[in-house]
């Protein structure tokens, strides 16, 4: 253990002489444009945060390098210059991520749930212990910490992927660096001081949590860095093959949460009661940036127009506004960027055959606000449909047998979130067995999105092949030891060999 948090202070102590970075939070405007100064988010200094925020923390805050400041992606003005109150925390993940406040509340709910899953599971961690071929020895399974855990999380879920990595990791044995988003760099200080107030209050060094802020430079270093004994990446699939490039390139340990293409197929017995909803939720949550955003709906033909005219109408009736207002359903993308490729990706489809049954458009209104689009029309195997694109677009695609929906469901390369609904039994299994999805997460008569942190999250193929959170996934977190011992006094060899 203390060789570990050796490592760790050190690496922090590396990066942040090498990068010459920090989150200083920052404006160059008047301090009144800063929403920690305003007081209807007097809210945000509860959280320990202030009009500078340093952005590197090794058991003491520093940072000397660049300045960031955060904006807030529904109206894009300032926050601040960089919960022990579940609510509070909640209210940040929603006004520096944009997700509406219900989806920022229970993400952090979601990281206090890991916690306590953790504890639980720390007393049941154990190897089993085989029986040997040699008399008077006994064959046993030892699982012991990795040492440092480095975890890089997205903007999408910045407190909850930290929280599923951060709590296993910690129950194994291990200590952890974290670098968030930048853009998500305010939620990033805020839970560092609350995990960092919880240590030492237990009379632990705050440094068995680090974190760094920072861009590409700082997620690089922790790439090839051979401190780094395990490195857990959430993100797209291009970055994440770069960074797996990098870790293989020095014989380290990845865990890859990348993208997920998700679909689901409706069959003509489905519930349509139950389909709609589901679809309506999947698509449009979080605006579509979620990694397990349903961006496919494979319906058969005879349910097609119907679902498609539900869906329209739903769609129609989705309460947009600012994030932070209880009444909101659906409120901005995180960045302009975004934008861009929201309307980018709308005009590729209409190139590619698409039509916009609804939706398409920039919303005229201050922030990162767009339509929630349903497109028609495309072939399965469009480029545009087997591209994932981090915006609320559901591309609606029309099947006639189970055959072409299950191979249609596979045939993208990202394996994460899949689901059918039917009321087939033998359907069912043969969606779950080896010829059905190919998916890490295969579901049935429930959407792709809403895992619950008792199972594995993760998926196959350009997803990654990483496993989070429940069932086993603490095995990425540990290692292992095949251990014999002889406690007789003959030293017989395996598979019967003399050697004499």
């Amino acid at each position: 253990m203390q060789r570990c948090l050796s490592a760790s202070a050190g690496l922090h102590r590396a990066l942040r002489h090498a990068t010459r970075f920090s989150v200083h939070y920052r404006h160059t405007a008047a301090m009144s444009t800063l929403l920690i100064n305003q007081p209807k988010y007097a809210w945000l200094k509860e959280l320990g945060l202030k009009e500078d925020n340093d952005g590197v923390y090794h058991g003491s805050w520093g940072g000397t390098g660049e300045v960031i400041t955060s904006y807030c992606p529904a109206n894009n003005e300032p926050i601040a210059r960089v919960r022990q109150k579940i609510d509070v925390l909640g209210r940040l993940v929603s006004l520096e991520m944009g997700k509406i406040y219900v989806e920022g509340v229970g993400e952090v709910q979601e990281y206090v749930d890991v916690c306590d899953y953790a504890v639980g599971l720390s007393r049941m961690i154990g190897g089993p212990i085989l029986p040997s071929e040699r008399p008077g020895h006994a064959l046993l399974e030892q699982w012991n910490p990795v040492g440092l855990v480095g975890v890089i999380t997205a903007f999408n879920f910045p407190v909850a992927v930290y929280g599923w990595n951060n709590a296993l990791a910690l129950i194994c044995g291990n200590v952890c660096l974290w670098k968030g988003a930048p853009s998500t760099s305010l939620t990033s200080v805020a839970v560092t001081k609350i995990v960092a107030a919880v240590l030492e209050r237990n009379d632990l060094p705050g440094a068995i949590c680090s974190m760094t802020c920072g861009g590409a430079d700082i997620g690089t270093a922790m790439a090839k860095d051979e401190r780094v004994n395990l490195l857990s990446f959430t993100g797209s699939t291009p970055v994440g093959k770069r960074v797996s490039m990098m870790v293989q390139e020095r014989f380290g340990r990845q865990l890859l949460e990348l993208g997920g293409n998700n679909a689901i197929i409706v069959f003509k017995d489905a519930d349509l009661n139950l389909v709609v909803p589901s679809a309506v939720f999947a698509s449009v949550g979080t605006a579509g940036q979620r990694c397990t955003t349903t961006r496919r709906l494979i319906l058969h033909e005879s349910v097609h127009d119907q679902v498609v005219e539900r869906i329209t109408k739903a769609y129609g009736q989705v309460r947009i506004g600012d994030p932070w207002d209880p009444s909101t359903l659906y409120g901005p993308l995180h960045t302009k960027q975004a934008v861009d490729q929201y309307l980018a990706a709308v005009e590729k489809a209409k190139q590619q055959g698409g039509t916009v049954v609804c939706g398409g458009k920039v919303i005229d209104r201050p922030g990162n606000y767009v339509e929630p689009t349903l497109i028609t029309g495309l072939a399965h195997d469009a480029p545009i449909v087997h591209t994932e694109t981090f915006v609320p677009i559901l591309y609606v695609l029309k099947f006639k047998e189970e055959e072409e929906a299950f191979a249609w469901n596979n045939e993208v390369k990202q394996g994460l979130s899949s689901s059918i609904f039917t009321q087939d039994m033998g359907r069912v299994f043969r969606w779950l067995g080896p010829k059905g999805s190919d998916c890490g997460i295969v579901n049935v008569n429930i959407p792709t999105s809403g895992a619950e942190i008792g199972g594995a999250f993760g998926g196959e193929k350009h997803t990654g092949g990483g496993r989070e959170s429940g069932s086993d996934s603490w095995k990425q977190y540990m290692r292992r030891s095949t251990c014999t011992i002889n406690y007789s006094k003959e030293l017989p060899l395996a598979q019967g060999i003399k050697f004499e």
